[in-house]
């Protein structure tokens, strides 16, 4: 996959827009224009702050399907994608949490984004939500199917998860991730959402990736701030960043310019 290409920088920071509660889910409270509307808004903050891309997830959903989530949702994404995008000129990616990539890519495709983020694309994993199987298979035939060039990114070792043997996630599952399972790009995590991926653990998946001779650009998916962008982008090649970029660094808050630049202005410095 051409970063460069999609991002107009080898080493794109992605700013998370989390939808609060959409119709249908118990936390639901407000119109959906006025959950749209605040998409928008963060969304334009985001651009504003100067990120490279905008992830839209469904993050206000909980407790989520494990996969197969109601038309209704996939009515609401698609309304809240199809506004962000025509509100920003940055490249948009789509996850419908906790896991349906079919409703992500079919999102994603009608509303002409560019990626989706898949929390398990293979292997299973236990979760809050039972054990999430991977459906590879199905993704990558749908994309396919529809002439798709919706890239897909793809989680290692996702966060609120552990794998189902007591062995941690070995070198040949994450090249399975990428080799068999097609994935266009790795996203690595901490333990949970705002939580920081180890270092240790981020130089030893690109370790894997050149002992492998894979070309799979990685991105860390959480805990990512302004002290550690420097660190993770001569690491690895971006990040997906959502806690750290909102008003007092709290994940349901409204985003923060003023943290969005300071972000960018860090990984400015080492790319």
């Amino acid at each position: 996959m051409n970063l460069h290409s999609v991002y107009g920088t080898a080493n794109p920071v992605i700013g998370m827009v989390h939808l609060e509660p959409l119709p249908g889910s118990p936390k639901h409270s407000d119109s959906l224009q006025t959950v749209i509307g605040r998409a928008v808004r963060d969304a334009e903050r985001l651009e504003a702050g100067g990120v490279d891309g905008i992830m839209l997830e469904n993050f206000g959903d909980a407790p989520f399907y494990p996969d197969d989530v109601p038309k209704h949702t996939v009515a609401a994404m698609t309304r809240a994608a199809t506004a962000v995008s025509e509100a920003t000129t940055l490249p948009i990616g789509i996850n419908v949490l906790r896991n349906d990539p079919i409703a992500a890519l079919s999102i994603a495709h009608a509303v002409d984004a560019a990626y989706i983020r898949v929390n398990v694309h293979t292997g299973a994993r236990v979760t809050d939500q039972g054990v999430i199987e991977g459906v590879a298979h199905e993704t990558l035939r749908l994309q396919k199917q529809l002439g798709s060039d919706v890239s897909v990114f793809a989680d290692v070792d996702v966060k609120h998860s552990a794998p189902l043997a007591s062995e941690s996630f070995t070198a040949e599952s994450f090249a399975d991730q990428t080799d068999r399972g097609l994935a266009d790009a790795a996203i690595l995590t901490g333990s949970g959402t705002g939580h920081a991926a180890d270092q240790s653990y981020l130089e030893s998946m690109a370790a894997v990736r050149e002992d492998y001779g894979l070309t799979t650009p990685i991105f860390v998916g959480s805990g990512v701030t302004k002290d550690s962008i420097e660190t993770i982008l001569s690491t690895v090649d971006g990040a997906i960043v959502g806690t750290s970029l909102k008003q007092g660094g709290q994940t349901t808050a409204p985003v923060s310019v003023d943290r969005v630049r300071e972000l960018m202005a860090a990984a400015e410095r080492v790319r």
